[in-house]
């Protein structure tokens, strides 16, 4: 079945930064180009003004809450009986719920009352994350919700095979990977600007700037990032680490460390700028499903120090296109990136290597591959059984 109007359901949207937000606007995108009309069901921005349908998009917005511990962004309020009639009326082929908040799990009702096919996202680990905000006893109750919305699905859609085998460990059902592009155009070697990086106390190439790039919180291990510049700055004067992005920790690592360079969110041209003119990229996560911001690093032509998870366990190889550590070895982490400052040779070869690897992933395929499993649900109706489940207890 070929696709003409697909709905996607998720707690955050571009202009809004982050990994989710990322993914389904560039997704988005590439939909339009093939001619699919996108209906975005999401809370609406702050102070944001009524949108109309222009280029086969249309925006159906609800009430949401912050979210605790991300501020910045909502989780969208129940809203299945408006859904059920703005989906009677214009009937979508197929619907992606991308998060499992009150939203999604209205979303998941209303399609199952209407029979209109449904996959789903897995791209947080909503359960992982609530060990850094003193909720760390709600870890398995969270874990219980998550299988029982995503085995309601057709199909769930993860960015690695690392996170299938966890998944289906944990009892997931169906699970499919669908990998992440990068856009290659916006994020390259040739961004790089030396105005940049003299500004950043890198005026020539004997001095070496380590990057990270996202969420300055808890949950991204973003403390290992100021004990790596403490351990380094004194055995490598001739390095400056430089933070892009914001969040709650961000004023406590400035002031534990008064040397780091935290810049702010950056977008576009001038977030390539920064990666471009960097080094060596630094991702010190354990909790993330993928991680947008490897890839675009690799494409920059940074080499890329990583613990063996997520994106570069995917893409990268020890020692060939990536620095991996074992996961939870602060040590190796670091002594990866020692490693990188003195051997500059190796640290070119790698990026190198890593440069070629995002080569491969183009936006316009993973976009190829995110409609087939669109489509195979599409032609599913009559199965699997697990979706026709009854709702009425949740709705």
């Amino acid at each position: 079945m070929l696709l003409n109007h697909v709905s996607i359901v998720t707690e955050t949207y571009p202009p809004e930064v982050n990994g989710v937000a990322h993914t389904l606007g560039h997704l988005v995108n590439e939909l339009h180009k093939s001619g699919v009309s996108v209906q975005i069901v999401r809370p609406a921005h702050r102070k944001e003004k009524p949108l109309s349908a222009q280029y086969g998009l249309s925006h159906f917005t609800t009430k949401g809450l912050p979210i605790p511990g991300y501020p910045e962004l909502k989780f969208g309020l129940p809203a299945k009986h408006r859904l059920l009639t703005c989906w009677r009326k214009q009937r979508p082929d197929a619907i992606y719920i991308a998060t499992e908040g009150p939203l999604g799990w209205s979303a998941l009702s209303a399609s199952n009352t209407l029979d209109i096919p449904v996959i789903s996202g897995f791209h947080t680990n909503f359960h992982a994350y609530s060990r850094y905000y003193n909720l760390g006893w709600l870890e398995k109750a969270i874990l219980a919700y998550l299988r029982f919305f995503h085995n309601r699905t057709q199909a769930t859609l993860v960015p690695t095979s690392e996170q299938q085998h966890t998944l289906h460990a944990q009892n997931f059902q169906n699970i499919h990977i669908m990998r992440r592009g990068v856009d290659k155009h916006l994020f390259n070697p040739n961004r790089r600007c030396d105005a940049l990086r003299q500004q950043l106390g890198a005026p020539d190439d004997n001095t070496s700037i380590c990057l990270y790039v996202g969420r300055i919180a808890n949950e991204k291990n973003i403390g290992l990032v100021g004990d790596a510049f403490s351990c380094l700055k004194k055995s490598t004067p001739a390095v400056r680490f430089v933070m892009v992005g914001d969040g709650p920790q961000r004023g406590k690592l400035q002031e534990q460390y008064p040397q780091l360079q935290c810049v702010g969110v950056k977008q576009g041209e001038e977030l390539a700028r920064y990666y471009a003119s960097s080094d060596i990229f630094l991702f010190p996560s354990l909790t993330d499903t993928f991680g947008n911001v490897v890839l675009e690093a690799m494409a920059s032509g940074l080499a890329i120090v990583s613990f063996n998870l997520a994106a570069a366990r995917e893409l990268l190889k020890h020692g060939e296109s990536g620095m991996l550590a074992d996961k939870d070895s602060n040590k190796a982490f670091i002594q990866n990136i020692e490693y990188l400052l003195h051997n500059l040779k190796q640290r070119k070869r790698i990026a190198a290597a890593g440069y070629r690897v995002s080569d491969k992933l183009s936006w316009t395929s993973i976009t190829g591959e995110f409609t087939q499993h669109l489509e195979r649900a599409a032609g599913q109706l009559e199965e699997p059984t697990h979706a026709k489940q009854s709702f009425k207890h949740f709705s």
